[in-house]
C-alpha cells in the first residue's frame, strides 16, 4: 500500500493521526467508486461511542489527482445554458494533499457555500484563472467553441502552462501540446475540477448581479440568466439586450422572429 511518500509516512505514524484524517486519506488513494457507509459503533460501559467509531455515512471523496507526479489543472465552466451573459471558465491547480470538507460540484452547494468556497480556493490554490467568452462571440462560433475558449483563456492566465489537464465533460479542444482527460461529471469526483467550478460558478453570478442593477426587469440577480418561465416572459414584455444570444432559443419559434426588429 505505501507506493506515495505520504502514505507511507500515514501508516508509518497512525498512532499520531485523527481517525478522520485517516480515513480521508484512505478514501483518496484507495479510488473508492462507492460510498463508504459507517462502521458499527462500539459502545463504551456508559453507552457512549468510542472515540474511534464513525456514527455517520461518509460521502466518497473527491480524488486529490489523476497523475501524482504531473502539476495538473482541473477546468470547468459555468453558464453554457443561459439565454443572458458570458460563459464562464476556470482553471485551478490545487496542492495535492488539498482538502475541503465542502468541496464539491457547485451545483451541489448553496450560493453561501460557493461564496465561503472560493476565498478557500483563491487562497490555497498553487494556481487558479477566471476568464469568460461574452454573448457576441457565443453568437459567432456558437456555445461549445466558446466553452472550450473560455477554459483555454483561464489557462492562459497561468504564468505557466500545467502539465495536465482535467476537464469536465466528455469533449475539449487541446490546450497547446498540453496532454487532458475528459472526465463526465468530473465536478463531483476530482478535486481541482471542483474548485474550477466554484470559481466559475461564483465570478459569473456576480458579474449577473451587477448587469441586473443595469436591466431590473430580468431578475438576473435570481435566475442568473438562465431560461426561467420569468426571465422569458421579461423577454417576451421588454425584449432583448446586447447581454442576450442570439443564437439562441431566447422564445417560442413563433415569437422568436419578432425579437431583433425590436432593439435594446
Amino acid at each position: 500500500l505505501a507506493y506515495d511518500e505520504d502514505l507511507s509516512h500515514l501508516l508509518n505514524n497512525l498512532i499520531n493521526f485523527s481517525p478522520n484524517l485517516i480515513l480521508r486519506k484512505c478514501i483518496n488513494y484507495f479510488n473508492m467508486s462507492k460510498n463508504l457507509t459507517a462502521l458499527p459503533l462500539e459502545r463504551g460501559p456508559g453507552g457512549e461511542a468510542t472515540t474511534h467509531q464513525f456514527s455517520y455515512i461518509c460521502p466518497m471523496s473527491l480524488l486529490p489527482f489523476l497523475h501524482a507526479d504531473l502539476i495538473e489543472a482541473g477546468c470547468d465552466e459555468a453558464g453554457r445554458g443561459c439565454l443572458a451573459g458570458p460563459v464562464f471558465a476556470a482553471a485551478v491547480v490545487l496542492p495535492k494533499d488539498f482538502f475541503h470538507p465542502l468541496l464539491n460540484d457547485s451545483k451541489q452547494l448553496s450560493e453561501n457555500q460557493r461564496d465561503t468556497l472560493r476565498h478557500v480556493v483563491e487562497r490555497e490554490a498553487i494556481c487558479w484563472s477566471v476568464a469568460s467568452v461574452n454573448p457576441e462571440e457565443i453568437d459567432r462560433i456558437n456555445i461549445l467553441k466558446a466553452s472550450f475558449l473560455a477554459m483555454h483563456r483561464a489557462l492562459d492566465g497561468f504564468p505557466e502552462a500545467p502539465e495536465f489537464i482535467l476537464v469536465d465533460g466528455n469533449r475539449f479542444v487541446r490546450y497547446r501540446e498540453v496532454s487532458h482527460a475528459c472526465i463526465i461529471k468530473g465536478d463531483g469526483k476530482y478535486a481541482s475540477i471542483a474548485a474550477a467550478s466554484v470559481l466559475a460558478k461564483t465570478y459569473r453570478d456576480a458579474y449577473m448581479k451587477d448587469l441586473h442593477v443595469q436591466h431590473p426587469q430580468y431578475d438576473w440577480q435570481t435566475n442568473k440568466g438562465y431560461p426561467t418561465l420569468a426571465h422569458r416572459e421579461a423577454i417576451r414584455q421588454h425584449g432583448i439586450t446586447p447581454h442576450h444570444r442570439r443564437s439562441f432559443q431566447l422564445l417560442p419559434i413563433g415569437e422568436q422572429f419578432t425579437l431583433f426588429n425590436r432593439e435594446w
